[in-house]
């Protein structure tokens, strides 16, 4: 856990809960000496400007910084977090929570992960190494995601609800529906847009992306592949 200003005592709780059910080694690494550093040494460079994602983003990349360093003393790969959603809207920062050998959960969308953490809770897999019962505790699932980054935080604050960015990926990524077929099932148009922008814009760091599982009909890099170059984008 690298808890900075903006961790929640929630997030403590729900993370060591969820490390003890695992069985896993559980560790507290604050940042906010490593992250201040970082702001202090910007901050000539950044005078006259105003704080916002690039700060915020700061604090992203230093735990990236922290685990790459873990891997490389003790020999453990560092799993990526973000799923398809995510990956889909460029909702993931590079040398950050991207940074990392392998996604086991890349081609997820974000709804399916909490079906996934639901169904794990009451099942082991066969040949399974972990343990039976609930692995994942509920609070994680249940409440509002946030990477917070800032006070009161959500996902929702920069992208809809997920079960209507997950309707509208899987209809551009899987189904490769136009805008007109995809507003007909009842979804604002503006929105459709919106998310169909932030697919294209964030091709250029899903190059850079851990390699995962394929689960879906079309996995990003193999099944989809779109031009990083500027002047291509299927809209006028």
């Amino acid at each position: 856990m690298m808890p900075y200003r903006y961790t929640s005592k929630d997030s403590l709780k729900d993370a060591e809960d969820c490390a003890r059910a695992l069985g896993c080694r559980y560790e507290i690494v604050p940042i906010f000496e490593p992250v201040e550093g970082f702001l202090n040494a910007l901050t000539q460079v950044f005078e006259g400007t105003q704080e916002g994602v690039t700060e915020e983003n700061l604090q992203s990349r230093t735990r990236g910084t922290l685990l790459m360093a873990l891997s490389n003393k003790f020999g453990s790969m560092v799993v990526t977090t973000g799923n398809k959603s995510e990956m889909s809207v460029g909702y993931a920062t590079l040398y950050g929570d991207m940074n990392g050998g392998f996604n086991p959960i890349k081609d997820l969308y974000k709804m399916q992960v909490y079906s996934l953490s639901r169904w794990r809770n009451g099942t082991v897999p066969p040949g399974a190494l972990g343990p039976s019962g609930e692995v994942i505790p509920a609070a994680i699932i249940d409440k509002a995601p946030s990477a917070e980054l800032r006070p009161d935080q959500t996902d929702q604050d920069s992208l809809p609800p997920y079960p209507v960015l997950d309707d509208i990926l899987e209809c551009l990524v899987e189904n490769e529906m136009g805008v007109d077929e995809i507003v007909a099932r009842g979804h604002d148009r503006e929105t459709v847009h919106r998310v169909e922008h932030l697919l294209y814009i964030a091709e250029y760091k899903r190059r850079q992306a851990a390699p995962g599982v394929k689960i879906t009909r079309k996995n990003f890099g193999r099944d989809r592949r779109y031009p990083i170059t500027n002047k291509f984008r299927d809209r006028s």
